[in-house]
């Protein structure tokens, strides 16, 4: 099968596509023919080596942490999880990625792919999705009525931040720029502040909750 893989770490020269050997699953894991993976930040940290103490990989290494495509073949004692299945699923960051044709994943990694938007697409949800969700619920506690400012929503982060929020019964205020306003509002933005005319702090007058701060802000601002 083919792969992109790096043998050093460096700029994005140094990424090869070249043949590998198709992947076996073992105990708990599936094999899944890639529809897409994903460019994030921590992607171009992992192969410039700066990542190294905190995500140690093996070189060579193929990217690409995020993924989405069809199950292909499944390895012993993996239940809930048949050959043929949509999947999309936050591979182990330490392991190789899915800028291949095929990938091994665990199968406790996958959940069945959304089925509103093509399948390729879905590989854009997993990380953004994920931390949006580890910010918001694992760390701020955020809970129904509770007020939200969501700073940088119209991102990637933000855009899913708005709706677990929202989903969550929360009163939810963003800021965006006039490129991301509609889909801000769209998203479920009970208000939505255009940061490039108005100042943060002067349009959340009444006290918040829950803070998720995603965008470039004063420490006066901040505080």
């Amino acid at each position: 099968m083919k792969a992109v893989r790096f043998h050093e770490y460096g700029d994005p020269s140094v990424l090869r596509y070249e043949d590998v050997e198709q992947p076996v699953p073992g105990t708990g894991q599936v094999r899944i023919r890639v529809a897409a993976t994903s460019f994030n930040p921590v992607d171009g940290n992992i192969r410039g080596g700066f990542m190294q103490g905190p995500i140690p990989v093996q070189l060579p290494h193929t990217p690409g942490i995020d993924v989405a495509g069809t199950v292909d073949a499944v390895g012993e004692g993996v239940d809930g999880i048949a050959v043929g299945d949509d999947v999309i699923g936050f591979l182990p960051m330490d392991g190789n990625g899915a800028a291949a044709q095929y990938v091994l994943a665990p199968a406790e990694a996958l959940t069945p792919a959304p089925k509103s938007v093509p399948l390729a697409d879905a590989a854009a949800l997993p990380i953004v999705g994920l931390t949006a969700y580890q910010a918001l619920f694992d760390h701020a506690k955020l809970t129904a009525g509770q007020r939200v400012l969501i700073n940088g929503a119209g991102g990637a982060v933000g855009g899913y931040a708005v709706q677990l929020a929202k989903n969550a019964g929360a009163h939810v205020i963003a800021t965006a720029g006039p490129r991301s306003n509609e889909a801000v509002k769209s998203a479920g933005a009970d208000e939505v502040v255009d940061h490039t005319t108005t100042g943060v702090t002067a349009a959340v007058t009444e006290p918040v909750d829950v803070v998720l701060n995603l965008a470039p802000v004063t420490p006066d601002e901040l505080a």
